[in-house]
């Protein structure tokens, strides 16, 4: 009598999920996508309006199936929805939505396996599901659970306060005062999108000054710089960056924005990603949008600033980024490091968990839906050798 293998679990329906189970099943894999929410691209779903890809839509494809030309080369959030859907329907994926897998356990070893996850997963999952995995694929994405600072007094603040992944438009903040926490690029869009949306004042609270590149420069995007340096030495990256950005960049010291003082690699590698300009230079540049020290905390109306400055804004909005959120998942099995990240990536698996892989949980300098497309064939290619060697 023969059993049917066990399935390849991926958790997770966004681009890292997606790309991973396509590439398994174009490799003969059964893949089964564990979705929480009821559909695919969750997360892109709720990001604000004028969201647009920053890297180009050539460079942003999942493997089997190309963004299409319509798009245009910066796709935009509702259209990167679009081609999620339509990927996923296009490779026949399996998906269960409506279910979320809450802990991973290995299950127990088969007669010929050599440590823990060998003999595959369990997946503990709502409802009271237990699902048997061959492997398991974690993209549950780097974007996972907002992270909204313990700012003292932020309870009693008397504005509005919203984390960014609650921010859709400008309408709610037209004619308001606006304080915009963090100078990533969702803060720097944000804050752009309130100047344009008519928001009486624009504020933007920086703790470190961040590195800030043109998307596209002469037709030439700054994604693919991006790739070309990838592998080089840090040291050297950051005396390049240094010569582009005082050619292409104006110096807004002036205006509370000084070029910041570690290099721009050498940030990338801490998980610092360069700002995309899309509007943010001329901004400030023009006063539209106000640089602030940092935010240190609330007292009653008012927030209170590193410099020792108050400001009593109508609405905070903190794009402070967002935590990972793995450890009730995965936290037991030895496999993240001191911040929750994953110790391994891609086809890399921990030495304590063959056969369980992440995708989509760093954020390169190259291009996030570029490297979770590379880390799709990878795993999917890991994976196919692992089966055929667990069947010889």
């Amino acid at each position: 009598m023969t059993t049917q293998p066990r399935p390849v679990y991926v958790i997770g329906a966004g681009p890292g999920g997606l790309a991973a189970a396509a590439a398994l099943r174009a490799r003969g894999v059964r893949a089964v996508v564990v979705e929480k929410s009821d559909s695919v691209g969750a997360s892109w779903r709720q990001y604000y309006d004028r969201l647009r890809l920053h890297t180009t839509r050539r460079l942003s494809a999942l493997p089997g199936l190309a963004i299409p030309r319509r798009f245009g080369r910066w796709v935009a959030r509702d259209n990167v929805v679009r081609y999620l859907e339509k990927y996923a329907e296009f490779h026949e994926l399996e998906l269960v939505t409506g279910v979320e897998v809450t802990r991973i356990e290995p299950a127990g070893p088969g007669p010929e396996s050599e440590g823990e996850g060998e003999g595959g997963w369990i997946l503990h999952a709502s409802g009271g599901r237990e699902l048997a995995a061959a492997a398991v694929v974690v993209a549950t994405g780097y974007n996972h659970t907002p992270a909204l600072p313990d700012w003292p007094g932020r309870d009693a603040y008397e504005g509005r306060l919203l984390h960014a992944s609650g921010y859709r438009n400008p309408q709610p903040y037209a004619g308001q005062d606006v304080l915009v926490v963090g100078v990533g690029n969702t803060g720097a869009e944000i804050a752009v999108d309130l100047v344009e949306g008519g928001a009486a004042r624009v504020r933007l609270a920086v703790r470190t000054a961040p590195h800030i590149m043109r998307r596209s420069t002469a037709g030439w995007p700054a994604q693919r710089s991006g790739i070309l340096v990838r592998r080089l030495p840090a040291p050297l990256v950051d005396r390049l960056s240094v010569l582009v950005a005082r050619a292409s960049v104006p110096d807004l010291s002036a205006y509370g924005l000084p070029r910041p003082a570690t290099g721009l690699y050498s940030r990338v590698k801490q998980g610092s990603i360069p700002v995309q300009d899309v509007g943010l230079v001329d901004a400030v540049r023009s006063g539209k949008v106000e640089p602030v020290a940092a935010v240190e905390a609330f007292d009653g109306a008012e927030v209170v600033l590193a410099d020792g400055s108050r400001i009593t804004p109508d609405a905070v909005i903190a794009a402070t980024g967002y935590r990972r959120a793995l450890e009730g998942l995965v936290g037991h099995l030895g496999v993240l490091d001191e911040r929750g990240r994953p110790l391994t990536h891609g086809a890399r698996t921990h030495e304590q968990a063959p056969g369980l892989y992440f995708t989509g949980f760093s954020n390169p300098i190259s291009g996030m839906f570029r490297e979770m497309a590379l880390d799709a064939e990878k795993i999917a290619k890991a994976v196919a050798r692992r089966s055929a060697k667990g069947a010889a």
